[in-house]
Formats: structure tokens, sequence, C-alpha cells
């Protein structure tokens, strides 16, 4: 046991003692390969001049060599030691990277630039380490501080690692050959769907024949005056989506609430008077009615949100997230002018709203589904007169320019009775009638597509002539004129004795 005592220590391992201070991750070894391939061949730095910037080197005299590298290839003169030394020495930092001697050094380090991109992406990936610890560290001292908001502090951060991670997005150049067979596969896709669109179905005939179905990566833009029905539109077209195509849709809704969304959809698929169901006063029969036909919604693949002042960068998080749990095949969003850029610093709201659109669409790329977010219009359609003076232009849209320029598509919603314009120019009836005019289309035609806006649901349907004819309301009301009835279903329902006509059948496709 004494001998035991008496034995001395080990020694600590070097690792034990460089674990108590840490250094910051970097590559020393290969910036100076780096630097010296860039001195020996005159083509290197096109290799590396999309990877690795200034700031990329550790060392601070690497970071001066470099940029003299860039600014002699920026104005196409020729990069060696001689020019490089010369332009160091016109930027007054020759002796700050330790004279014409260490530039003549780095050209020792490597024998060529044969191995330059791969140095450059190792360098250019310990530079991402210590942004990282960068940022960790200064968001760890704030957290300590009870000064600083907490909500600010999660923008702050969201803000910073999306910026670092937006940095890093980089996609290489490709020839054009796979692209070509990309496309021929989805051409062939498209083909063989039954309804041969190729993008996701908004439920509404003459639009999806117009558009082909809303494309992937694109942002579309739809936008209207107050009261034209934004809302009512998309949600009709949310719940065809999901509940008919079985497409998974997230909703992002800055102006009401979840339950709000979900009244609104519970109206527009019961059929029932929206203010039946604010007050909960329905009967026995309408209470069957409603619990027979909200089982279509209770598992729609639709996923909503109502977070007040959404900004750019919650959103993407929210939305990467349902894209990879869900699926979603499409996001939407009520309303563009009611989110924030936080943590982008803008100058003014048109520059922010700038931001926002450019986000959006950055949005779409990266997750590679299509984008609606509504928008407003400013008061220039009020001011016009007549007829055609009330038709929503792009000069319309509300507070920057950037989202027409932004936007893959835009469509206005308009509705001429909300103008006391009652007939067309051909005498025809608009009571009832809503259009989509579809003003900007980067990749398809332009043109109207007239649909049928049911107020008493605030819900679109395809646009049928003659529907005005047809006196319309609440299922349960006695006034109802009942259309050609289709069975869809013949199982008796418990209490529907009563009914005026059975809850397994629904009108027309025309109603």
């Amino acid at each position: 046991m004494a001998e035991k005592q008496q034995r001395p220590r080990a020694k600590k391992s070097p690792e034990v003692d460089l674990a108590v201070g840490k250094m910051p991750p970097q590559a020393l070894d290969l910036e100076e390969a780096v630097l010296g391939a860039l001195l020996l061949e005159k083509d290197a730095f096109v290799a590396v001049s999309e990877i690795i910037k200034p700031d990329s080197f550790y060392k601070e005299a690497h970071q001066h060599i470099y940029q003299a590298i860039l600014s002699l290839f920026s104005k196409e003169q020729p990069v060696d030691m001689l020019t490089v030394t010369e332009e160091l020495r016109r930027m007054g930092k020759l002796d700050e990277v330790g004279g014409p001697f260490y530039i003549t050094q780095l050209t020792s380090r490597v024998a060529s630039a044969a191995h330059i991109e791969y140095h450059a992406r190792i360098i250019y990936q310990k530079f991402l380490q210590r942004e990282m610890i960068r940022l960790s560290s200064g968001l760890q001292t704030k957290a300590y501080d009870d000064t600083i908001d907490v909500d600010d502090l999660l923008d702050e951060a969201e803000n910073s690692f999306f910026l670092l991670a937006q940095g890093n997005m980089k996609k290489d150049t490709v020839q054009i050959n796979p692209v070509i067979h990309e496309a021929i596969e989805k051409i062939k896709e498209s083909g063989n769907r039954p309804d041969g669109l190729s993008g996701v179905p908004s439920g509404f005939t003459e639009l999806d024949r117009m558009t082909n179905g809303w494309q992937a990566s694109d942002l579309v833009i739809i936008a209207a005056r107050p009261a034209m029905g934004k809302t009512a539109f998309i949600l009709s077209m949310t719940r065809q989506m999901a509940l008919d195509h079985s497409k998974p849709v997230a909703v992002f809704s800055l102006e009401m609430s979840n339950l709000q969304l979900v009244n609104r959809l519970i109206v527009s698929e019961t059929e029932l008077p929206g203010e039946k169901i604010k007050n909960g006063k329905l009967s026995k029969q309408e209470w069957e009615q409603l619990d027979h036909k909200i089982q279509r919604l209770i598992d729609a693949p639709i996923f909503v949100d109502d977070t007040p002042g959404l900004s750019v960068f919650e959103l993407r998080a929210k939305c990467r997230r349902l894209k990879k749990q869900h699926d979603i095949q499409i996001i939407i969003i009520d309303y563009l002018q009611l989110m924030s850029a936080s943590g982008m610093n803008p100058g003014s709201r048109e520059q922010e709203v700038s931001m926002i659109s450019r986000s959006l669409k950055g949005l779409a790329k990266e997750l590679n589904v299509p984008i609606i977010a509504l928008s407003q219009l400013n008061r220039g359609v009020e001011n016009r007169a007549g007829a055609e003076g009330k038709r929503p232009q792009l000069s319309d849209l509300r507070e920057s320019g950037a989202i027409e320029q932004d936007a893959d598509m835009v469509c206005f919603i308009h509705r001429p009775e909300y103008y006391k314009i009652t007939e067309d120019e051909d005498g025809n009836s608009l009571l009832g009638v809503g259009e989509v005019i579809i003003a900007k289309h980067r990749n398809g035609a332009t043109g109207d597509v007239r649909l049928r806006f049911r107020s008493e649901l605030a819900r679109f349907e395809d646009y049928t002539p003659g529907f005005e004819n047809i006196t319309l309301g609440s299922r349960m009301n006695s006034d109802v004129v009942l259309p050609k009835l289709t069975p869809l279903d013949e199982s008796p329902v418990s209490g529907s004795q009563d009914f005026p006509f059975r809850p397994g059948f629904e009108r027309d496709a025309a109603f």
C-alpha cells in the first residue's frame, strides 16, 4: 500500500492542457499554400474567387495579400510577386505583411495550383467555424444581460445565423444536358397526370388552365383593395388544394387568428350561415349537417399559423420545419405588408418591403414550392373614374415596386359589383362575379379569369353563366331554391329525417 502512495503522479497529456485554452479554427499552412499558388499561376484566382473572400483568411497579413490580388484581378492586371508587392506598397500594407521577403517566401510553400480549390474550401470551412464561435459568444454574453429583451435577442440570433447560412448557399454552374433531362422528366410527369398540370392546382378550372397550376419556386402576389375577398380567395384555394387534391398547405395569417380562419373554412365547407357559426344558434338538423360535413376538414393537410408581426426569419424557420416534417407543397401568406424584416435594419418602409419580397422569392427557390403572398393596393383605384378605371394596375401595388419586380406572377382580385358596376359591355350581369386579373406572368400568358363569388359563404367557385338567377342561402333556410341533387352517399344519417334534403347529397358542380 505504501508503494502505491509513493508512486509519482503521471503528467497531464498535452491534450488536457490544450483544452484549457482553445485556439480558433484555422489552417495557416493552407492559407500560405493558396496565396503561393495564386502568385504562381495567373488563372488560379478564377477557381477560388467564388469560394473565399479576404475575411476568410485567419491571419491578417494574408487578408491584405488576398485583397491586393483581388484588386489586381478586378483591374485586369497580371498577378505575380512583383505586381502584388507593388499593390501592397500602394495600399500602405507592405510592411504589415512582412515586406517583399514574405511575399517571395509564399511561392516556396507550393509547387503548383493543382489542389487550390480543395484547399480554399477548407479555409472557408474554418472561417465558418470561427464565425459561428463569434456569433455564439456574443449571444451568450447578451443572454446573461437582463436588460436585453429576449424576443429581440432571439430575432438577432436567428438573423445572424440566417445571414451566415445564406452566404454559404452556393450552387455550382452545370452543363445544360442534365437540366434538359430533368425538364423532359417533368413534361412526362405532367402528361401522365389526369389534370395535365405541372404545378399545384388551385381548384379553379380556368385559372389552372392559364397558369398550369402554381409552379414550384414561384413567388405569386395576389393583390386587391380591402373587402375584395383576398382572404376568401386563398381560403377557397386552400380548401380545394387540401381536400380535393391532397396537397399539404401552410397558411400564415398575420391578420386573422387561427380560430377565425377555421371558422371561415367551416362556413365554406358546411354551407351554414356565418352568423350561426359565430353565435352557435344552430338547429338540431344544422348540428347534424355540421357534424357530417366537418369530417373532411378534421384530417385535412392544412397547417395554420397566426403569429402576429411574423418576420421573414421566423417564416423561413417555420417553413423549413413544415417542409421536412409534412412535405408542404405550397405556402400562403396573408398578407405581405404585415410582415417585418426584423434584424435587417432597413432604411425605410419601402426598403423593408423590398427585403421581404426578395426573401420570399429566395425561400420559394430554396424549398422549391410556390409561395402565394397577399398584398394591399394603394388608393389609386378609388380615385379613377369609370368601369375600366376601377380595374387594378401594376402601378397600384402598395409601398414598393420591388414586389412587382420580384414576383413571378402578379394577380389582382376585382369585383365590379363592389363599385356598383352591375353589367359588362355586352349587358351580362356582373352580380356575384369576381375576376382574377393576371397582370404579370413571367412564364406564361396574362388575362382575366371570371369566378363566382358567394358572399354569404365568403367563397369563390368556378364561374357558370346564369348562376345569379338562383336564390342561395343556408341549406336549412326555407327560401332556398334547390337545384338538381347528385347523390354522393346513400347511407342514412341519424336524425336526418327532418332535413329538407339529406346531408349525403351535394348540389351540382355548377353550384
